[in-house]
């Protein structure tokens, strides 16, 4: 009978401590799936996301205006600038939201002759007429078939006024799709063009300060002073593509 007893005694105990380890391990299990939903998460919130569906203008509107968009249209999955605007003002388009720190990749071609442009950390209000005013502009044009000519800061690629494109700059023909990106982080800013580095500056520095005072941008006490705004896409009065815009947001801090 006491023998009975004691194997009972062993047998709850087994029982007891088989119970704590499974409970154990399912804590475990669940921390770990806890875990991988997070890093999934994070590593999500880490990819580019996309500015252009291909096929409306949702998260776009027009500058200083409302959601109604005349200017452009959309045509096999592109962003077409039908180049009503003829004095660079009135028909550019804008982001709904606004960007601080970011890698911005985009492609385009331009048709013979024409002009338009990629600005970013741009303002909105009624003291402004055109994103150009607060926005740094990559370049977008015909280099050779522009209808007159063109000074290096000009010319596509560069930091419009302000910084010009290296030697390693390629451009694709009037026709064909080159592909760009705009890296602004903390003020280092880089342009690149299909899979080039063709410009780097550092925003707010001293060199920066000395050509915005001395060129094109000396009237403009807004230009470039912003840290974060809404990405911007100019009718300069030419038929322009844009398509595969897509945007990934870098740490403020």
């Amino acid at each position: 009978m006491k023998k009975e007893i004691l194997n009972s005694i062993i047998a709850l105990l087994i029982m007891s401590i088989c119970s704590c380890n499974n409970s154990n391990d399912t804590a475990t299990s669940s921390n770990d799936t806890t875990m991988n939903k997070k890093d999934s998460r994070d590593v999500s919130a880490n990819k580019p996301g996309s500015l252009f569906d291909g096929s409306s203008f949702s998260g776009w509107h027009s500058f200083n205006g409302g959601k109604e968009i005349k200017s452009w249209a959309i045509e096999d999955s592109a962003m077409v600038c039908l180049g009503t605007a003829k004095d660079a003002h009135g028909g550019d388009i804008v982001t709904d939201n606004e960007y601080e720190n970011f890698e911005l990749t985009w492609d385009w071609k331009v048709t013979k002759g024409a002009n338009s442009g990629v600005m970013y950390h741009v303002v909105e209000g009624s003291q402004y007429q055109a994103p150009y005013e607060t926005g740094p502009e990559y370049q977008v044009i015909d280099d050779i078939g522009f209808p007159a000519k063109l000074e290096e800061w000009q010319k596509a690629g560069a930091d419009y006024a302000m910084y010009l494109a290296n030697d390693k700059k390629k451009v694709n023909p009037v026709g064909e799709w080159n592909t760009s990106k705009i890296v602004f982080n903390k003020g280092h800013v880089e342009h690149w063009l299909n899979g080039e580095k063709i410009v780097e500056f550092e925003a707010w520095s001293d060199d920066w300060t000395k050509k915005k005072n001395e060129g094109k941008w000396k009237d403009y006490p807004g230009y470039g002073v912003a840290k974060k705004g809404k990405i911007a896409l100019q009718d300069h009065g030419n038929k322009v593509f844009y398509k595969n815009i897509t945007i990934l947001s870098l740490p403020n801090e």
